[in-house]
């Protein structure tokens, strides 16, 4: 049997071949009107690797073999045949080794790599000389010769469980995004942060609010030299690998000119640093941002932005940690029904609440005054309020003690994906109490909440971190799940 290492060099030495094929294939047509031999669609040349998995089941019954391993993945509870298609192995190694190490452990298995019949699509390999030999010729005219982006065969139905196979004549999935799916997400992810995949960590932070980010990167830059962190990276070119003050005053403007939702990655060596993504306001954008985001397979995100507090006992600068969240926001309503309850995350829930503890340096009934535990409201109207009269009964009858944007889309994103998710919020304003945000208010507001909110969040990764595989709970899991995490 081989190693794990062994099979990911295999994984990618066939995905090298097939990459350096279609990029050379390309341009030599670019420059000499070459076309490729057409045998090249059909036997493989350009295609992904597929690794490929049977399991016998070792004579035990379904409950013997879900007994067996008590974690939440890497955990066969059906014999037969399971594979996935794979892209950037070396972006995905240490994912892929420590799956493929856990299932090699418990499970006996065999296990082969080879060439699929899903090709990759030509604008995944167009960087460097490929793009500038092939920026004179038309998509539409490469995609008479070379494997083109085809949506109809990118979807989410496995994440989703629409393509289930009862009668297994073909193999099961061995993970929730095949090879397109996840090169899809690299490039819309690239796009929408301004950030290059590689820097992405394993614990995210998303926020609606830029001045989350001047906090951020100075905090970051400051880690540096430390011992773990090795540099700080981020939209606009932000490259910083030395300590230093002040960072965001090197932060570029033309990051919010070009890139909708820019990334601020503290990069650790093993992918253990901590990721900030300004995602703007709205449902849409957080759908948009865990869509692309939920391939990298973190280990964590977490809500860290604002909202107005829905109780009168509120004080602007008060937290809200979501326990349960009030569906608006509609942007899932067709693959997650609102009615579909999304659970609390205990191991996120405990982060929280001590790390707001920590920071804040009170505990016991003087949290309590600053933080409020409920729902969280999460609605699609910007003008919500000028429908008050229609909305107040509902949201009392919910015990909603906060509203926003986007909190409740993602942890329904987390849900949908299997990724644990959690939210504080910091109360910025009371619109039905009539403490509106106004000018000065939001100033002294965010000068001294935002500091020790983000620090919160910060500490939360951190604790999380520290839960391991524990952190990864069954509630997550369908009932036929993929074994990759």
């Amino acid at each position: 049997m081989k190693t794990p290492q062994e099979i990911i060099e295999e994984i990618t030495r066939l995905y090298d071949e097939a990459r350096s094929a279609l990029r050379a294939d390309m341009i030599d047509y670019a420059k000499h009107g070459t076309v490729p031999d057409r045998m090249k669609r059909t036997d493989g040349t350009y295609a992904y690797p597929e690794l490929r998995l049977k399991y016998s089941g070792n004579g035990k019954t379904a409950a013997e073999r879900a007994s067996e391993v008590p974690r939440s993945f890497a955990r066969l509870t059906r014999p037969g045949r399971y594979a996935t298609t794979i892209t950037r192995p070396k972006l995905f190694a240490n994912y892929l080794e420590e799956q493929l190490k856990l299932i090699l452990e418990d499970h006996e298995v065999t296990v082969d790599v080879g060439r699929s019949r899903q090709e990759i699509p030509f604008p995944y390999v167009l960087d460097g000389e490929a793009a500038a030999e092939l920026a004179r010729v038309s998509p539409m005219e490469l995609a008479q010769h070379f494997p083109a982006t085809e949506l109809a065969l990118i979807g989410d139905e496995i994440a989703d469980g629409v393509a289930i196979d009862a009668a297994q004549t073909a193999p099961m999935p061995l993970s929730l995004f095949d090879g397109l799916r996840t090169d899809f997400s690299l490039a819309r992810l690239q796009h929408y942060t301004g950030t290059d995949p590689e820097h992405v960590q394993r614990f995210v932070l998303f926020t609606n609010y830029h001045r989350y980010v001047d906090e951020f990167v100075d905090w970051a830059a400051e880690q540096l030299g430390n011992g773990y962190y090795t540099a700080l990276a981020g939209a606009g070119g932000l490259y910083i690998d030395e300590k230093r003050a002040n960072a965001r005053a090197i932060l570029s403007d033309t990051a919010w000119r070009r890139h909708q939702m820019p990334a601020y990655h503290l990069i650790a060596p093993d992918g253990g640093g901590i990721t900030l993504v300004n995602i703007g306001v709205g449902p849409s954008n957080a759908k948009t941002i865990t869509d692309h985001m939920a391939v990298m397979r973190p280990e964590a995100w977490l809500m860290i932005g604002h909202c107005g507090g829905l109780r009168p006992s509120q004080k602007i600068g008060d937290y809200v940690l979501a326990h349960a969240y009030l569906r608006d926001d509609h942007v899932l309503d067709s693959v997650l029904p609102p009615e579909i309850p999304l659970p609390a995350i205990a191991e996120v829930q405990q982060a929280m609440a001590g790390a707001a503890e920590e920071i804040s340096g009170t505990g016991g009934a003087d949290l309590k005054r600053r933080m409020r535990t409920g729902t969280v409201v999460t609605t699609d109207d910007r003008n919500w309020e000028l429908q008050v009269s229609k909305t107040a009964q509902r949201f009392s009858l919910s015990r909603a003690v906060g509203i926003d944007m986007e909190s409740a889309t993602i942890a329904a994103q987390g849900y949908r994906f299997r990724v644990p998710y959690g939210t504080l919020l910091c109360v910025s304003d009371k619109p039905i109490h009539g403490e509106l945000k106004l000018p000065g208010q939001a100033n002294r507001f965010y000068e001294e909440a935002i500091a020790s909110h983000l620090q919160i969040g910060i500490r939360s990764c951190e604790l999380l971190k520290a839960e391991g595989e524990r952190l990864h709970s069954r509630k997550l899991r369908a009932f036929n799940e993929p074994p990759f995490r």
